[in-house]
């Protein structure tokens, strides 16, 4: 029967086989738009460093560039996990009405992770290239002047005791009100939109704790294969008839350790952290909801202080007509950044599913052919009479 994705992709299902396949067409589509691209990020090459105070790990950010808002085509700088936590708060702070990405969280439950060790920094490494490169995506927030700072300063503590002079246009008209205003009802499209994030944030977080406790799981029924493996081995030595095939189950409960193993390590690096980004980023769009509804709020506010004003020739205040334009200036923002993080996750949890699927029928396959290979063990040997 043929198949296909939700894009129209036709899969073939003849053999197993092609998983792998599946999952490389599925990665093409992340470069489609390549071409037109006049900004790219990576963070790599992560070092430790032991000073006396603390000890840290350095990332290389390097950016190539053809944007005119740059003086050379090409910047390499060291940044810590801080540097991009300035970074995220200062776009924030300037660009308040548009869906900031989620960076992994800092903090990591002591004596569970070694926040040093090789995978847990690779796991880091690879959610702080994730963020970087969902910046330089935004065709508003990578022209932001925080973040040109971020990429190409050589001492980037000069500009965080500094700061920068400026904000954005957009940003000192759009500043968060933190007023005691409250706002009568959300207008139904962004009710709407508050639901959505509330049921697919509860939804995701039951998925990740079950994800977990099935990677716990597998790690404890890994420790007894490894258990269970030797004794074949240990028996053979006393049984010179069966020897061989009990050697055989013995290699092939091994191979399916290792499979297993494969298959953890996988959900950890690859599965999990995408939920978790996930589950941050609908927190980060309730936030920008919240400010948008305390705009609107305050634009309510003012709206009734006119209106009780009596006047012969009532007219709208300035500062009216601006708050409104706030309002305005969110829905927008809000909705176009929805649209593009709808898109984005559309096809991130299309490509982790295919991913999964394809990391479980290797793992199946592997083990299937592990079984298979003693089976002739069985079948050859010659009865004795």
């Amino acid at each position: 029967q043929d198949l296909s994705l939700p894009n129209g992709t036709p899969v073939d299902t003849s053999s197993p086989a092609s998983s792998s396949s599946l999952l490389n067409r599925l990665q093409l589509d992340d470069d489609l738009d390549g071409e037109t691209r006049d900004l790219f990020v990576t963070v790599d090459d992560p070092k430790k460093h032991v000073c006396t105070m603390e000890t840290y790990i350095t990332y290389r950010v390097t950016t190539k560039t053809t944007r005119a808002e740059f003086d050379l085509p090409e910047y390499s700088v060291r940044r810590r996990y801080q540097d991009f936590d300035w970074l995220r708060n200062k776009l924030e702070e300037s660009q308040p009405t548009h869906l900031i990405p989620p960076l992994p969280e800092k903090f990591v439950v002591k004596g569970v992770v070694d926040r040093f060790s090789e995978e847990f920094v690779e796991t880091r490494r690879k959610a702080l290239d994730k963020f970087l490169k969902r910046i330089t995506d935004h065709p508003v927030l990578s022209f932001n002047e925080h973040f040109n700072v971020f990429l190409t300063a050589k001492d980037l503590n000069a500009y965080k005791k500094q700061g920068l002079a400026l904000l954005s246009k957009m940003g000192e008209s759009v500043k968060y009100v933190t007023g005691g205003y409250k706002l009568r009802s959300r207008p139904m499209e962004f009710a709407a939109i508050g639901e959505y994030l509330d049921t697919f944030s509860l939804k995701l977080g039951t998925i990740d704790r079950i994800a977990q406790r099935i990677i716990k799981e597998q790690l404890e029924y890994l420790v007894e294969l490894r258990e269970y493996g030797p004794v074949y081995s240990t028996w053979g030595g006393l049984e010179v008839e069966l020897s061989e095939p009990l050697e055989g189950v013995s290699a092939c409960i091994g191979n399916c350790c290792t499979a297993l193993e494969e298959l953890s390590e996988d959900m950890t690096e690859d599965f999990l952290p995408v939920l978790r980004e996930y589950i941050l980023y609908s927190e980060s769009m309730k936030n920008v909801l919240k400010k948008r509804d305390q705009v609107q709020a305050e634009y309510e506010a003012k709206l009734e202080a006119v209106a009780l004003k009596k006047e012969d020739r009532p007219k709208v205040p300035t500062d009216v007509e601006k708050c409104q334009d706030r309002v305005e200036c969110f829905n927008a923002d809000l909705k176009a950044d929805m649209e593009r993080w709808q898109n984005n996750k559309r096809q991130d949890f299309r490509q982790l599913l295919m991913g999964m699927a394809d990391k479980n029928i290797q793992y199946y396959e592997k083990c299937l052919t592990a079984w298979e290979s003693i089976i002739p063990l069985l079948q050859d040997k010659p009865e004795t009479k």
